[in-house]
């Protein structure tokens, strides 16, 4: 018997969630965010399942070759595009598309010494304030870029800050200023993420790129944790209890012993801690899943292993079932309680943890 931490990927969900995307925005062509291994998911298996999506994006080259190594022909868009100049051939032979944020990358563009039909996605800095040109300086760049003989086809791209807050004033100036360029020099456009796309219809334009919400999660920012669309989790974290221990009150539980037992109580020991990627500033009271009825977390969260109160489930034995996130305890709830957010704890399940890809009725 292994060690039971396991992190069961439910593939029909990302379908699912596909589908939802599509419907939010049934004019748009779809950009599914894959990076990060997956967001935590598995990129490979990932891609299998969002076959119907219209592209990729990752980050990075190395990212773009493993999926091509894997077999997977689809466009796929690399979010900061190259790093050095002797990326660019490498992309190129590949297919990749690129996003160009700054000069020094059309400086390698303009000697790059192979033949290259590339698709270039100039990325505007509308108020994001971290990659692109200034709105000022975006259509020079577009205009050199139109020089370059290996750019085959241009594209515009940027990114919200504060689209997971639909009322934040910013989000209207960044997309007047992006709608302005497309004035001035017309072509295929991409803004929407999750949350824009499902909270800001006239921003999606010709391409949208959901990355969260193909996870199950909610791309609404803390407090405002609902989706205005169902969404299904694709990843559930689940573990079992591994000791069940009969406390007295005063007893101490876990390090610091900064946790006491306010009574004579069972208190439940989950495989699953830091070292599988559960937060470990996760607080007491963060709930988990025992037998399908909540559990509050005591004392800290150790590398291998959580304790939680069984006081309302005395019936609790070694080897029941246990989720820390997923079906029936969405990962915005323990993200909140950890003070971070979902997109951390998915991509945070560390390679320790076996991924068990299901489907459907598996599920």
């Amino acid at each position: 018997m292994t060690r039971p931490v396991r992190a069961h990927i439910d593939l029909s969900a990302l379908t699912f969630n596909l589908s939802q995307a599509r419907h939010a925005a049934p004019d748009s062509r779809v950009m599914a965010v894959i990076k990060a291994d997956g967001y935590g998911h598995g990129m490979i298996e990932v891609a299998a399942a969002l076959e119907a999506a219209d592209a990729f994006a990752v980050i990075s080259l190395e990212e773009g070759l493993l999926l091509r190594e894997a077999g997977i022909e689809k466009p796929v868009l690399l979010l900061e595009g190259v790093f050095a100049a002797d990326e660019l051939a490498v992309a190129a032979r590949y297919r990749f598309e690129l996003v160009v944020h700054h000069a020094l990358q059309m400086d390698w563009m303009e000697v790059l010494d192979a033949a290259a039909d590339l698709t270039v996605w100039l990325k505007v800095n509308t108020g994001m304030n971290r990659l692109g040109f200034p709105p000022d300086e975006a259509l020079a760049a577009w205009d050199r870029l139109a020089e370059i003989p290996q750019v085959a086809a241009q594209r515009w791209m940027s990114h919200f800050a504060c689209a997971d807050e639909p009322q934040h004033v910013a989000n209207a100036r960044q997309e007047a200023i992006f709608r302005e360029l497309y004035t001035q020099r017309e072509a295929p456009r991409s803004l929407a993420n999750s949350a824009a796309l499902l909270s800001r219809p006239a921003s999606q334009f010709e391409w949208i790129r959901p990355g969260i919400m193909l996870y199950g999660a909610s791309p609404m920012a803390a407090g405002r944790q609902a989706s205005p669309v169902e969404l299904r989790p694709v990843m559930t974290l689940k573990s079992e209890l591994i000791a069940v221990n009969h406390c007295r009150q005063g007893d101490a539980v876990g390090y610091g012993q900064a946790w006491v037992c306010p009574e004579d109580m069972p208190i439940g020991v989950i495989a699953a801690g830091y070292g599988d990627g559960y937060p470990r500033h996760a607080q007491p009271g963060t709930s988990v899943l025992v037998n399908g009825e909540s559990a509050p977390l005591v004392g800290r969260v150790s590398m291998d292993s959580l304790c939680v109160d069984l006081r309302t489930q005395p019936q609790a034995r070694v080897g029941d079932s246990v989720v820390l996130w997923g079906r029936g305890l969405p990962v915005e709830t323990v993200a909140e309680a950890a003070g971070t957010i979902s997109y951390a704890l998915l991509c945070g399940v560390t390679s320790r943890v076996p991924r068990v890809y299901e489907s459907g009725e598996d599920a």
